[in-house]
């Protein structure tokens, strides 16, 4: 058993009994709540040894429990001590629910607030109905007992120009205070970084892999923001850059702020505040109105600069992954097997050969074989990384952040001769792929209504997966950016033109193999001969999908059209960037399809 880790829960059951307390509540999440944490604010991490981007722990005075979705079902028990800790679905036994069972009637169960949504506290607490009672704790533990904890990065702002974000930050922000004012309301809590930078055209390198600096900002109706931010952290040239209206304040200032918003009516997203912000406002005497952040929408529908840059950078993305694939090939066939780190190194080694690269969208997905049945693998999480296996498949989804865009891509090719079992489930997938990648669906459709239609082939073999199939995509932003998704989980937001989504079906067989194809689409209208006119999805990923895994039997002849234009599209733009090598890699691997 991990020694380190037993001190740890040691420490955490000392604290619990020092204050009285009978379990502690540690989730994923920091106080910004978003999916990618930087290394300081890695809590979970630092108390279970899990390096997933969802889950959370329960610490009692004798027991431990965590809790993962079904992405993390192998890899936590990798990870995690089974000596330790009882493993637990996230979905399906909450970590709430399991201190409850645990507990006696009116035990008391510290959490952190800021590290949960305001919707969450305020939907366990009329869960709990008084069976526990939930502590809200002014010191985190972990950070008092946390030594070796790593600085904040704090990077300094990026400025990012028109010629890439296509409006002006003054333009933005009174589009958004006009919206507040439509509505009665005095201001806004901006708490979600990404929605600051979008606002103010700025980005940052405080976590790795989201372009992003932590902050956060109240915006007024007449549409001034106040930017909480440490002031030696933004260039020369920032009050130029974002116009008029904007103020600049220190992080710890940021309550005061609240606080002097008494007796206004102010919006704040409860799934994207910290339940610590709305508890502040609310003593305060603040009218709280519950809404959506007023950024979402109007940063999830990109303008035709944001679209061209999405455009430009996924060829160029293309090309790198392109020159990969073609690499990868000719390492099979001269009998090599490199193994899962060696191949995501030399991916991302194609990539930084665009000089537009500021980093990458996400830790690669490069999984051999079985690891590939873990949708969120990462070979750096492993004693050591596994080499390719012949006979069977390789995954690799990946992605980049570039000045203009940002990408994510997954790509299941062969190693050797595959059988007939793969080929099938691929070519499941693969139809699955296309009937999302070629729906037309009336304005107003959210994407649960079309998630269906990437999972019924699946379903008619007994098949399905434990993920969504797309998830919206920042412009040089968060690579898994809301509020629109698709996926069984029913969602009210409407599509709407100018959106990214991926489009992303797989199937995993647990320690056998992995199969995803992943695109990015545009969301757009498409003129129909009916009444009205339609939305529908245009691709922006350019690389070759491998055609020796398609069973070609299985498609229909629709299928087939649309595989060949895909591949006609994807060597039109991507071959003039090619040497001949990779050229006459790329020609036979965009042959067109026919029976």
């Amino acid at each position: 058993m991990d020694a380190t880790l037993t001190k740890r829960i040691e420490q955490l059951r000392h604290w619990l009994a020092q204050h009285d307390y009978d379990a502690l509540l540690i989730p994923h999440e920091d106080e910004y709540l978003g999916e990618y944490v930087p290394e300081h604010n890695e809590r979970l991490h630092w108390a279970t040894g899990f390096t997933g981007s969802a889950g959370a722990a329960v610490i009692t005075r004798d027991k431990a429990a965590i809790f993962v979705d079904g992405r993390y079902v192998v890899q936590v028990r990798k990870q995690v001590p089974a000596g330790l800790f009882d493993y637990c679905h996230l979905i399906d036994e909450p970590p709430v629910q399991w201190a409850q069972q645990q507990l006696p009637k009116g035990a008391k169960l510290a959490i952190d607030a800021r590290m949960h949504s305001a919707a969450w506290y305020k939907r366990t607490q009329r869960a709990l109905d008084g069976a526990l009672k939930l502590v809200s704790v002014e010191q985190n533990p972990i950070e008092s007992l946390w030594d070796d904890r790593p600085a904040p990065l704090n990077s300094p702002a990026i400025l990012l120009g028109e010629e890439k974000t296509g409006r002006a930050s003054l333009d933005k922000r009174q589009t958004i205070g006009q919206q507040l004012a439509d509505q009665s309301l005095d201001a806004a809590v901006l708490t979600q970084p990404d929605a600051v930078c979008w606002l103010l055209n700025i980005r940052g390198r405080d976590i790795p892999r989201l372009p992003v600096v932590l902050t956060q900002a109240i915006i007024k109706q007449s549409g001034d923001v106040t930017v909480f931010i440490d002031p030696d952290r933004l260039p020369e040239g920032f009050d130029a850059h974002v116009g008029e209206g904007v103020s600049v304040a220190h992080p710890d200032s940021l309550v005061d702020a609240l606080q002097a918003l008494t007796g206004q009516r102010v919006l704040v997203d409860p799934n994207g505040a910290n339940a610590w912000t709305l508890d502040t406002l609310q003593q305060a005497q603040v009218t709280v109105v519950e809404a959506q952040d007023p950024c979402a929408l109007e940063k999830a529908a990109k303008n035709p600069q944001e679209i061209a840059g999405m455009r430009a950078c996924h060829v160029r993305d293309g090309v790198a992954v392109t020159r990969f694939l073609a690499w990868f090939d000719r390492q099979v066939d001269a009998g090599e097997r490199p193994d899962e780190a060696v191949l995501a190194d030399t991916l991302y080694q194609f990539r930084q050969q665009d000089d537009q690269l500021v980093d990458l969208s996400f830790d690669t997905i490069s999984a051999a074989g079985g690891n590939a049945a873990m949708c969120h693998y990462n070979h750096n999480n492993q004693p050591k990384p596994s080499v390719i296996e012949s006979n069977n498949v390789y995954l690799v989804d990946s992605g980049g952040q570039y000045y203009d865009g940002t990408t994510d891509i997954t790509r299941t090719v062969p190693v050797g001769e595959c059988s007939a079992e793969i080929k099938k489930a691929f070519t499941l997938v693969l139809k699955g792929h296309i009937a999302l990648a070629t729906a037309l669906f009336p304005k107003g459709t959210s994407g649960s209504q079309l998630d269906a239609l990437a999972r019924q082939y699946l379903w008619q073999h007994g098949y399905d997966f434990d993920h969504g199939t797309g998830h919206g995509v920042g412009h040089f932003l968060d690579v898994h950016e809301g509020p629109q998704r698709i996926s069984k989980a029913p969602n009210s937001v409407a599509l709407l033109p100018g959106m990214v989504v991926s489009n992303e079906p797989g199937y995993y067989r647990a320690e056998a193999f992995g199969i995803r194809i992943e695109n990015l689409e545009l969301i757009e209208e498409k003129p129909t001969e009916g009444d009205m006119t339609m939305l529908g999805f245009a691709s922006l990923t350019r690389a070759p999908i491998d055609r020796r895994l398609v069973d070609v039997s299985l498609l229909s002849e629709a299928e087939i059209q649309w595989w060949n234009r895909y591949h006609q599209t994807v060597w039109d733009e991507v071959s003039p960037s090619l040497d001949e090598q990779d050229q006459a890699w790329l020609k036979q691997a965009t042959a067109p399809l026919s029976r």
